[in-house]
């Protein structure tokens, strides 16, 4: 269900766990998740990264609703950005 996307940009995550953070972020692809659980994983998902993590999402539309969630849980401490549109890919970083 969650693969790795690589991401031009460098993530300012340091774990001193061994992976490459630099070079690739964690992607969740909700087209993968039961509609009746997909806004509770993704919002679980985002509200588990830590300052300057970030995750990818690739949904099945344009999640407007679901950001708007995200936005009334999380205010501006999530920046959101878009990285393509066929699938609709996005990233969430936490500020």
């Amino acid at each position: 269900m969650t693969t790795e996307l690589p991401i031009a940009e460098k993530s300012s995550h340091a774990c001193n766990c061994g992976h490459d953070h630099e070079a690739q972020i964690p992607t969740l692809d909700a087209r993968e998740i039961p509609h009746a659980l997909r806004h509770a994983t993704i919002l679980g998902a985002v509200a588990s990264l830590g300052k300057g993590s970030s995750m990818a999402l690739i949904a099945p539309h344009n999640p407007l609703p679901l950001l708007g969630q995200i936005r009334d849980a999380h205010g501006d401490s999530i920046d959101i950005s878009y990285l393509s549109e066929e699938p609709w890919t996005l990233k969430f970083t936490r500020v």
